[in-house]
C-alpha cells in the first residue's frame, strides 16, 4: 500500500488518525517526506494538496534482539514521533544497531532499555511502548522469548514506558487480571503490516479531545485519562491468531486447562504446542477473570465488516469480490465501516444488504457472536446463530447501540 491508499482505507473504516507506517525504512521515509505535509503545528500530517480527511501520525515498529538471563529475547516496540524531522533523527541513531534497509520493521541488536534511551534522547515527545504484548513470539510477555514484567524487559527505563499494546489475541479484561500492569495504559492498534488494506482499523483507540493533535493524544495516553481516552475498539480476542494453545500442522487447539493436562505437548505428533495468549495470561494473572480497575478506559467488541460479510455468504477469504460488492454498497450508502457497525438501524441495513447480513452486523453489535479461537498463527473463525435462533432473539437486544456513553 502507498500513503494515498492508506488514507482512502482509513477514511472508509472511519478513522480520524492513522499511523504512517514504518518510518525507519529509508525508502518509506522518503515517500513520507514526498507525500505528506504538516497539519499546522499539530504534530500530525496530511496528504499534500488534499483536504485533511485523515491525519497521519508518524509511527513505526522495530524489533530489538538481545540476551537477558541467559536467553535470547526478541521484542517488538511501537515508536510514535511528533515530526518527520524527529523520526529521521531516531533513524540516524538506530542505524548503528542494525540494517534499516532490510525490512520495514528492522531487527536491532540492542536492549529494550537502549532503544528507549536512544529514542527519548532525540526528543522527549517521542513515545515507545511494547507492541502486541502477549503473542508467543516477538513480544514483551511472549511465551517463547518474552519476560514476566515490564521492569525485566526495559530495566531502568521501565518508568519511561506509558502504555502496552494488547494485540489481537488479548483484550483489556485479560490484561486487568495482572496487577503489575495497572500503571500502564492499554492501547489497541490494528498492527496492519499486511498488504490487505481492510485490516487497517481492526482495533483502534477512541479519544474525546479538545483539539486533535499529537500532543493531546500522547498526553491522554500517558496520563491514563479516561475522560479523554474513552475506550478501545477490540476484536474478540478469540479472533486473534494466537489466542488458544495449539499446533497448526496437526489441527490441534485447546484452552489453558487442557493444554496443561497435556503438558503442552501435541497429542498427535508429540511435539511442543505453541502456547496461546490465554494460557500465558493465566500464568501471570493474580486476579479473577471479572476484575476491573477503577477509572480505566472501557472497550467494545467489533469484528471487521469484510469478515462478517465473508462469513455470512460462505466464502473463505474477505478478499473475494462478492464480499467487496456488498461492502462497497454499504459504505457508499452510510459513509464508513464504524458507522455501519455501530450506528445504522436494522431497517436501513436490510434495505442495502438484506436480512442475513443485517442480522450478523447486529449480532456483532450486541456481542452475540461465537468465535472459534485462533491458534498457532491461524485466525479465529466467526460463527453466527442460525436463522431459527435469530427469530427467537429479543427484538430490543437486536437493536443495541454503542456510543461514547455506553460501552463495557
Amino acid at each position: 500500500m502507498n500513503l494515498i491508499e492508506i488514507e482512502r482505507f482509513a477514511q472508509v473504516k472511519g478513522l480520524s488518525v492513522v499511523g504512517c507506517g514504518d518510518f525507519t525504512h529509508p525508502l518509506w521515509i522518503r515517500e513520507i517526506k514526498k507525500i505528506l505535509e504538516p497539519v499546522g503545528d499539530s504534530g500530525l500530517y496530511k496528504i499534500s494538496s488534499h483536504e485533511p480527511r485523515v491525519a497521519f501520525m508518524i509511527s513505526g515498529e522495530v524489533c530489538t534482539i538481545f540476551e537477558s538471563m541467559g536467553k535470547i529475547k526478541k521484542i517488538h516496540h511501537v515508536i510514535l514521533s511528533p515530526s518527520i524531522e524527529a523520526a529521521e533523527q531516531i533513524s540516524d541513531r538506530l542505524v548503528k544497531f542494525g540494517d534499516l534497509t532490510v525490512d520495514g520493521r528492522p531487527i536491532l541488536k540492542m536492549t529494550a532499555a537502549e532503544l528507549v534511551e536512544e529514542v527519548l534522547e532525540t526528543s522527549t515527545e517521542n513515545m515507545v511502548f511494547p507492541a502486541h504484548a502477549w503473542t508467543p513470539w516477538f513480544s514483551i510477555f511472549g511465551a517463547n522469548s518474552g519476560f514476566d514484567s515490564v521492569e525485566e524487559c526495559y530495566g531502568d527505563k521501565a518508568d519511561k514506558i506509558p502504555a502496552i499494546e494488547t494485540g489481537l489475541s488479548s483484550d483489556p479484561k485479560m490484561n486487568w487480571r495482572v496487577s503489575k500492569l495497572d500503571r500502564y495504559t492499554l492501547v489497541s492498534n490494528s498492527d496492519s503490516h499486511s498488504a490487505w488494506p481492510w485490516r487497517i482499523g481492526r482495533e483502534a483507540n477512541v479519544f474525546d479531545l479538545q483539539r486533535l493533535n499529537y500532543r493531546e493524544i500522547v498526553d491522554a495516553i500517558r496520563s491514563r485519562d479516561s475522560r479523554r481516552f474513552k475506550f478501545t475498539i477490540e476484536t474478540d480476542p478469540a479472533y486473534g491468531k494466537y489466542h488458544w494453545t495449539g499446533h497448526r500442522e496437526c489441527g490441534i487447539s485447546m484452552p489453558p486447562n487442557q493444554a496443561i493436562l497435556h503438558n503442552n505437548i501435541c497429542p498427535k505428533c508429540k511435539r511442543p504446542l505453541t502456547k496461546g495468549v490465554e494460557q500465558r495470561v493465566e500464568e501471570l494473572a493474580d486476579r479473577p477473570p471479572d476484575y476491573r480497575p477503577a477509572g480505566v478506559p472501557g472497550y467494545v467488541y467489533l469484528l471487521p465488516l469484510s469478515e462478517i460479510i465473508a462469513s455470512v455468504i460462505g466464502v473463505d477469504q474477505p478478499s473475494n469480490p462478492k464480499v467487496w460488492n456488498i461492502y462497497n454498497e454499504l459504505v457508499s450508502r452510510f459513509g464508513d465501516e464504524y458507522t455501519i457497525l455501530i450506528d445504522v438501524s436494522k431497517e436501513a441495513l436490510i434495505e442495502v444488504a438484506g436480512h442475513e447480513i443485517s442480522d450478523a452486523i447486529l449480532a456483532v453489535r450486541g456481542n452475540r457472536v461465537r468465535v472459534i479461537p485462533g491458534y498457532d498463527g491461524l485466525y479465529g473463525r466467526i460463527e453466527f446463530q442460525t436463522q431459527t435462533d435469530r427469530k427467537n432473539l429479543d427484538k430490543g437486544a437486536s437493536e443495541k447501540k454503542i456510543g461514547l456513553d455506553q460501552f463495557i
